[in-house]
């Protein structure tokens, strides 16, 4: 029994199939159209997912959307009507889509599945957000609590699943919201709002919280229990174009920061300072949804569960006895969770779970491709490389990673969600002091504050990192060991800004940030078997079981998903090696690309 969530039209739309409650595939569409956040119908992503699960639409038991679209139309208006005159731009800008083509998704879904003329499902937003982590956690019982941007009204919401049931028991509405504050000051900060939140959790440990005080002042009034209503006199999202008013630029002493422009100690200390409220914010809670449910587990799921540096502290202060965050978290998971909800509460199925393992696989639910499909690709080109034997490619890539060569690394299924995960990646040394510097600056092309995480063997996690736990999906960050860093001296220690960045901070300096901490993913020997040989004949021969992690893309473009993506991607950039399942490719035996643009014209950058 066949069932496909679909996922659209604001931003990183997707697609996800089941099969008698098993994830047979999912995917964004942006990694087959190449354009970043992709936010418009998943048609390629839908295709792709048919094709998995070697199916024709008409095929498919039910269908579902991951929200409600006359509900989000109706907040529209209302919030339009509220703010009038004011906000008429913004109005005249989104009404004329809404009525043209958002309104009418149920047409729009029968037009594209076509033999298919089954019921199609409108779960609301948060219950989307909500089933996406409870229903694929490893927990038959646990609370949830959802956190982003907006829904239809909601902006949060907690609640409790149980087995096969799920409820939410309240929520924060609209234009109240968590994730639209960070995302202002993303803008205030000179980041594009919906893809820049990680660059400033990652520009905040250079900073202070000196603003921290004045964001709850005037900003946002937050009660024990984490609610909060925020003073709307300083925001312009909910009727303009624009995330803040003059009033909040009045209040932080100027205009917003140009993108592309230097970045000041003023961005780092109010990246630094918003980073903190929000893990205040969602302290206080979560510490309520503990009081309320009485539950042992928590699920997190929506764009601010993407915010890993305030998991990581959520987890460590044991208000819950363990947390599950899905790997999707933002929109794109949306497709995961209206699909579940259809299983389990349309069709009331029974949901197993064992404690210990999420329904995930890894996140490896996109497209793969054979090594048959690969040399065709490869000759047809006329591209050097060396066929690798199975029990040889662990060692090379190992000895190649100890030799300080860059590589793209393109194995089995591309990742669901916005992290690489060991299947479209860039792997390089995590003992090299130099190898932040040059990914960041040669191949991935940009700001050369931005951290790298580390992939390390699921077995010796504990021993490098502060974490007694699996992170599978890089959406914890935890500090590395005390006997793995290294003292800074006096000197070193008054540093400040960016100075802090060439410090070499432990024997894994390429992935520990300027706080000590890292952005940890676990491998496991089951669900990336490959990966994890590698990793272990790099710790056998060179005595370290972590490496450098980082997605296989350069700025402002969608993670590669196919062989095609990849080599264009090597050929752009200074990475040394190139290895497309069993086939290695050297930079140095290449040609170069013909008839090539600069990627810089094909990409807008993030």
């Amino acid at each position: 029994m066949y069932i496909l969530g679909i996922s659209a039209f604001y931003h990183d739309s997707a697609a996800c199939i089941l099969n008698n409650g098993e994830i047979i595939a999912a995917a964004q569409e942006e990694r087959f159209t190449r354009i970043k956040h992709d936010q418009n119908f998943p048609s390629n992503a839908i295709k792709y997912c048919l094709e998995e699960a070697n199916i024709q639409s008409s095929q498919l038991k039910l269908v579902a959307f991951y929200d409600k679209p006359f509900l989000k139309f109706e907040r529209l208006l209302e919030t339009y009507l509220e703010y009038a005159p004011f906000g008429i731009s913004s109005f005249l800008k989104a009404i004329p889509i809404w009525i043209r083509k958002k309104l009418w998704i149920k047409l729009l879904i029968q037009d594209e599945l076509e033999g298919y003329n089954g019921k199609i499902l409108f779960p609301e937003h948060h219950a989307s957000h909500a089933a996406s982590a409870f229903y694929a956690s490893p927990f038959e019982d646990a609370a949830f609590l959802t956190m982003d941007g907006v829904g239809e009204w909601a902006t949060a919401s907690y609640g409790v699943g149980n087995g096969n049931k799920m409820e939410i028991l309240a929520d924060i509405q609209f234009p109240h919201s968590l994730g639209l504050l960070y995302s202002a000051f993303t803008y205030y900060t000179g980041f594009r709002v919906n893809s820049g939140e990680y660059k400033v959790m990652g520009l905040a440990p250079y900073g202070e919280p000196k603003y921290k005080n004045l964001i709850f002042e005037h900003l946002i009034d937050v009660k024990e229990d984490g609610s909060f209503m925020m003073d709307m006199s300083y925001f312009n999202y909910a009727s303009g174009l624009t995330m803040t008013s003059n009033k909040f630029h009045d209040l932080f002493g100027g205009p917003p920061r140009t993108p592309e422009s230097d970045l000041t100690q003023k961005e780092m200390d109010l990246a630094r300072s918003i980073q903190e409220v929000t893990e205040e914010v969602v302290f206080k809670m979560a510490k309520n949804v503990k009081k309320v449910t009485g539950k042992k587990y928590l699920c997190l799921a929506g764009g601010v569960a993407l915010n890993c540096v305030s998991n990581g502290k959520l987890l460590r202060s044991g208000i819950f006895e363990d947390i599950y965050i899905q790997p999707a978290a933002g929109d794109a998971g949306g497709a995961l969770g209206c699909a579940l909800i259809a299983w389990y509460q349309h069709l009331g199925n029974n949901r197993k779970t064992d404690g210990v393992s999420d329904s995930m696989k890894g996140a490896y639910l996109g497209p793969q491709f054979s090594n048959n499909e690969i040399k065709i690709f490869l000759d047809k080109k006329g591209y050097s490389y060396k066929e690798l034997e199975d029990n040889e490619l662990p060692e090379i890539i190992a000895d190649l990673i100890a030799n300080q060569k860059v590589i793209g690394w393109f194995q089995g299924r591309m990742e669901f969600g916005p992290r690489a995960l060991g299947g479209r990646t860039i792997i390089g040394d995590a003992r090299s002091a130099e190898t932040q510097k040059t990914i960041n600056l040669k191949i991935k092309y940009r700001e050369s504050f931005r951290p790298f995480a580390p992939s390390v063997r699921e077995e010796n996690i504990s021993e490098y990192f502060e974490i007694d736990r699996p992170s599978p999906y890089m959406l914890l960050v935890a500090d590395v060991k005390k006997e793995k860093q290294l003292k800074m001296s006096k000197k070193q220690e008054s540093y400040f800004g960016l100075d802090k960045l060439n410090i070499a901070r432990s024997e894994i300096p390429a992935v520990t940030h300027v706080d000590y901490s890292a952005r940890i993913q676990s491998v496991n020997k089951t669900t990336n078997p490959r990966y994890h040989q590698m990793l272990t004949k790099f710790n056998e021969k060179y005595g370290c079981p972590v490496i450098v992690n980082t997605s296989f893309n350069v700025r402002g473009e969608p993670i590669v998903c196919t062989p095609q993506d990849a080599y264009r991607c090597f050929m752009r950039t200074e990475m040394d090696i190139l290895v497309l399942d069993n086939y290695l490719l050297k930079k140095s035996d290449q040609k170069l690309l013909e008839n090539d643009s600069d990627w810089r014209s094909e990409f807008e950058l993030d």
